[in-house]
């Protein structure tokens, strides 16, 4: 049986019973209710977050077991990187160089040819930060593989291409200079025989009666054959591969445009036409577009002991004939 409670009328001065209306009792209701849900609210929090499912430790192991693959597999694409990196290395700075052929442009090499709308699908998969991290890395190496691949095709095909190659470089000097005492001035900074000022001479002149053969250096496609500006009558050989060589100021041309030359072929007769002091051949060896010095270029004409006395020679101020 409820106790029955109390309060004191200060008007009555008397103890009246306490009568509880319904009110009463439907707020007293909903404070126990409420407290009972907020107690359950921090037990069933308090449970879930310390407390694992045995399919959350399942799900808690296999992820703890693929973040440690995943890792493995880091150390192996960074290995795979170093090697990778090793072969582009060796790639630019020996094989190209031995062939003497362009490096593969940075850009080539790590320009990007994924598919971003790719990567956007594989976020909406399971531990997708790791897919996508993964799968870019993968593509990347895959990429850089195929291009470093196919860099070791076109090596190949430069290697059995040698011998051809080695026929077509500009390799012995233009006139018949066997004692060396044609060449009047080498490649640098020259004093011009006409304006009397300090110029860079592109080239070679080698001094000869006017009449002397000139010889194609090596094979190739002659591509100019006729009057130039500063060079009189000028003949000029793509050889391939880079190579384009000049031979300036003949009496007579010997080739025609289109015409296929072999190393010592005459293409012409020494003269001093165009912008010329006196009969000699202007002489040019360019690389992709590079004005070179000729002197590199004569391995096949020359002993060593000739080849360090021509570099003295040439190397010295000399006369200009143009």
């Amino acid at each position: 049986m409820a106790k029955k409670k109390f309060y004191f009328n200060p008007e009555t001065l008397s103890y009246e019973q306490i009568e509880h209306t319904f009110a009463h009792w439907l707020k007293q209701l909903l404070i126990h209710a409420l407290s009972g849900l907020s107690l359950g609210a921090v037990f069933f929090f308090v449970f879930v977050t310390t407390v694992q499912s045995p399919e959350e430790k399942q799900l808690s192991e296999e992820k703890r077991n693929m973040q440690a693959q995943y890792k493995l597999l880091e150390r192996q694409f960074d290995e795979a990187q170093e090697v990778l990196t090793d072969l582009q290395q060796r790639d630019d700075n020996l094989y190209r160089v031995v062939f003497q052929a362009d490096p593969i442009p940075l850009a080539v090499r790590k320009g990007s040819s994924a598919n971003t709308e790719f990567y956007e699908q594989l976020l909406d998969m399971t531990n997708s930060e790791i897919v996508v991290s993964t799968t870019k890395r993968m593509n990347e190496l895959k990429k850089e593989i195929y291009i470093q691949s196919k860099s070791y095709d076109d090596l190949v095909v430069m290697a059995q291409n040698k011998e051809v190659m080695l026929e077509c470089l500009p390799a012995i000097q233009p006139v018949l200079n066997k004692d060396l005492t044609r060449m009047a001035s080498g490649y640098g900074w020259r004093i011009d025989p006409v304006y009397h000022t300090r110029r860079f001479h592109e080239g070679m002149d080698f001094t000869a009666p006017i009449g002397t053969d000139i010889f194609a250096t090596g094979n190739g496609t002659v591509f100019s054959a006729g009057w130039q500006q500063g060079y009189g009558n000028c003949v000029q050989i793509n050889h391939g591969y880079g190579y384009v060589t000049l031979y300036g100021h003949m009496s007579s041309i010997k080739a025609r445009v289109g015409q296929k030359v072999k190393r010592g072929d005459v293409i012409g007769l020494v003269g001093s036409t165009g912008k010329s002091t006196g009969p000699h051949l202007h002489y040019e060896v360019h690389l992709k577009g590079k004005v070179m010095n000729p002197q590199n270029y004569y391995f096949l004409d020359l002993s060593p002991a000739e080849y360090d006395k021509m570099v003295q020679m040439s190397n010295n101020s000399g006369q200009m004939f143009d």
